[in-house]
């Protein structure tokens, strides 16, 4: 197979498995096809991802797809997460239908959008361009807002109805970021007349960025990154996270924290590449370091007084797109690989968060975290899987997160932004004390007495065991070595790396 071919896999794997489930439907011949298209997915990126590393990036269908060190990293990001994901739905959905909260029908719904949101994801960083990217990324938000109002109660459809108008208002401002930007490339003044085929390209833009008019580019810029940063999650339009993340199903919430903000996040990455030429580092490091603490103060004041653990999560997810937004801003090779490190665990142990916890709404029927005392004596395993989790995610050792956050304060110190680091670092203290006390609640202690056990048998399938536990050792296991992720990170830094 050739590298035009292998690059299409990503994006032609999920579209042809939600084909196969909207022709035969949700059943126990089928229920594991997402898995399966998700292992191919995985494969190919490994693939892809070793081409790239020993001959550099690679183009197919005429340039309109570009694989780079950075956009191969992100794939198995997104091939990860999902294989965890994909792994533990058929037991989800099981459960679901039993219960009569969701039919086959339901379900043969829901498989189909998660192949096509997974398809998107990977366009949208295989994407040579801007356009095709900024297409990609609203394409996951019509995918998703399907997937977060699911079960059709009125909170789901309210929390798909706020992520549709609040992301949408963020897609069209990077849109019209697009606009200045293919302005500012295109009507160059009369020293750069050669600008004016460059296009969108993120190749000839970064190429072309000192000849971009600077003052038109300033503006795009801005659009771009708080747009695709409504997408990220970061504030000041973060309000659709907290309720789209807790009403979508566990592993849509899954794939929403641990790839969709990191995808938007991504197409950040590559607008600070172009800006920092063309404006240098100094306005997107004021610009990232403001999303950067407003997304940690929002989330640590929310989480102090948080009643539920979905929302919990989600409000955790904020802060962790907080920390990226200070590692981007410190621009080093060193903030730029830490900050790949922590998109690749920040994925592998929220997924195992939102996976276990849509295990314990299904065991207990509540997301409140008062109702779900005493879990460690009730369900052992799982409750062990979510506290450790928890600590992954606050990051303790040995967990990569550790590694990564260390990184990007390192990062933070060394590259003037002290009291902004120290800042953030204390908002993070904050943050970790407050869930470590919401865990601790749901954990420990005696369960309430008026807690009625699950409507079906609460025994923790294998295939539900086997994502999580597999998630977390390979969490850790990047906290002690990188393997042979080690030469693909540092390249993938390189490129978005401006010190």
């Amino acid at each position: 197979m050739t590298t035009s071919l292998l690059a299409l896999v990503p994006v032609l794997a999920p579209a042809l498995g939600g084909m196969a489930y909207a022709v035969l439907g949700w059943r126990r011949t089928t229920a594991w096809l997402g898995f399966a298209c998700a292992g191919v997915v995985f494969v190919a990126d490994i693939l892809l991802a070793t081409v790239v590393t020993l001959d550099g990036p690679r183009t197919a269908l005429g340039g309109q797809l570009r694989v780079d060190a950075l956009s191969a990293y992100m794939l198995i990001v997104i091939g990860a997460i999902t294989l965890l994901a994909t792994a533990a739905s058929p037991a989800y959905l099981s459960a679901e239908i039993r219960s009569g909260r969701a039919s086959t029908r339901a379900a043969r719904l829901h498989s189909l959008l998660v192949q096509g949101f997974v398809a998107t994801m990977a366009l949208a960083v295989l994407a040579a361009n801007l356009g095709t990217a900024w297409v990609a990324v609203e394409a996951t938000t019509i995918i998703t807002a399907f997937l977060v109002g699911h079960r059709r109660t009125r909170a789901a459809v309210e929390a798909a109805w706020k992520y549709v108008v609040i992301c949408s208002v963020g897609i069209a401002l990077a849109f019209l970021g697009t606009v200045l930007l293919n302005y500012a490339a295109t009507h160059a003044g009369p020293g750069d007349a050669g600008l004016a085929g460059v296009g969108l390209d993120w190749v000839e833009l970064t190429a072309a960025a000192t000849g971009l008019d600077r003052g038109v580019t300033r503006i795009a810029v801005a659009l771009l990154v708080i747009g695709f940063g409504a997408k990220a999650g970061l504030a000041p339009m973060h309000a659709w996270l907290p309720d789209a993340h807790g009403q979508a199903p566990a592993p849509v919430s899954a794939l929403m924290s641990g790839v969709l903000l990191s995808v938007a996040f991504y197409v950040i990455l590559r607008v600070k590449v172009i800006a920092d030429a063309a404006l240098g580092v100094g306005f997107t490091r004021t610009l990232l370091v403001t999303l950067s603490l407003a997304s940690l103060a929002i989330a640590a004041s929310l989480l102090l007084a948080q009643r539920d653990y979905k929302r919990m999560l989600a409000y955790s997810s904020i802060e962790h797109m907080g920390l990226l937004a200070l590692g981007a801003a410190a621009g080093s090779r060193l903030a730029l690989a830490a900050v790949l490190l922590h998109v690749l665990g920040h994925g592998l142990g929220k997924a195992v968060l939102f996976l276990s916890s849509g295990r314990i709404l299904q065991i207990t029927g509540t997301s409140v975290i008062d109702n779900v005392r005493g879990l460690a004596s009730r369900q052992p395993f799982l409750a062990g899987i979510f506290g450790l989790g928890v600590l992954a995610l606050l990051g303790l050792p040995p967990f990569s997160l550790f590694a990564s956050s260390l990184g990007i304060a390192r990062a933070g110190f060394a590259t003037g932004l002290g009291w902004e680091t120290a800042a953030a670092l204390v908002l993070m203290l904050v943050i970790a004390a407050a869930v470590l006390t919401h865990a601790g609640r749901m954990l420990l202690g005696p369960p309430p007495q008026d807690s009625g056990e699950a409507t079906f048998s609460p025994a923790l399938p294998v295939t539900t065991a086997l994502p999580l536990l597999g998630g977390l050792i390979a969490c850790a296991a990047l906290g002690v070595t990188l393997g042979p992720l080690q030469s693909l990170l540092h390249t993938a830094a390189t490129i978005v790396g401006t010190l």
